[in-house]
């Protein structure tokens, strides 16, 4: 089992403070989900674990199974197995989606042991069929013409590609038709198991009616304020974030800072 913990992190932008003393832990073979009002943090959190460089920790700590994240630069981050699905993927002209994953399999391999073609190409149609997707798309530049639903699935065809030991997918819902939704479910789902960890960032309950977290948290003003079981999201799809503000004292949100 691989945990990630996240204790007391403090995050900032041009000296604003974001994140005001996050604490959470997952371990592989769990499916976290965060969800809160607009402006709490949630997208900083996934950008700050990262190593995105708009975003400043000023405190905490991010451990991978006691290891410094914090230390290590972005792609060392992800050779260490973690895994980001962006909420606005990048389009990347010039390189195609099938020379990036490979790429991206083999920096994650010792020198020597690189994946073989022909395992590659077995296991991208596998993947590409099992999430419903166009032959033509690995030949494609990186997310160049793509839909936001194409984009999304692509995500996904990293990710099950790839491997992660914790993906962190920062409203991967977004903008997806109940078709689409199905699908990126789908091949979330297919990656559960002891050596895959997850934390979802989204606003809906409608995707954990297809992924069902074994727990839920909600961020207000840069913090965890509350967590509990899949339950939880069910409460506030019914009630909304009122009764968590009434119960917490909690009278206004800060305001986040998007990258």
């Amino acid at each position: 089992m691989s945990t990630l913990v996240i204790k007391d992190l403090h995050v900032a932008i041009d000296g604003k403070e974001i994140l005001k003393g996050v604490n959470l832990t997952i371990n592989t073979n769990e499916i976290h989900a965060i969800m809160g009002p607009n402006g709490t943090g949630k997208s900083t959190l996934a950008s700050a674990i990262m190593g995105h460089p708009k975003y400043e920790v000023t405190s905490g700590t991010v451990e991978l199974d006691g290891e410094d994240v914090l230390e290590m630069e972005v792609d060392e981050r992800a050779q260490a197995g973690l895994f980001l699905a962006m909420q606005y993927p990048s389009e990347i002209a010039g390189v195609t989606n099938a020379d990036f994953l490979r790429s991206a399999i083999n920096a994650r391999r010792e020198e020597g042991d690189e994946i073989s073609l022909m395992k590659f190409i077995r296991e991208l149609d596998k993947n590409m069929e099992f999430l419903e997707m166009d032959e033509d798309m690995a030949q494609r530049y990186l997310n160049e013409g793509f839909s936001g639903g194409e984009k999304k699935r692509n995500e996904i065809l990293q990710l099950m590609m790839i491997k992660p030991t914790f993906a962190i997918l920062d409203e991967i819902d977004s903008g997806l038709d109940i078709d689409a939704l199905k699908v990126v479910s789908k091949g979330i789902n297919a990656m559960r198991g002891e050596g895959f960890g997850c934390l979802m960032i989204t606003h809906y309950q409608r995707l954990l009616n297809y992924i069902t977290p074994d727990h839920v948290h909600v961020m207000m003003q840069g913090r965890v304020v509350k967590s509990g079981g899949a339950e939880l999201a069910h409460r506030l799809e019914a009630e909304g974030y009122d009764w968590i503000k009434k119960e917490l004292g909690i009278e206004e949100e800060a305001e986040e800072q998007q990258a």
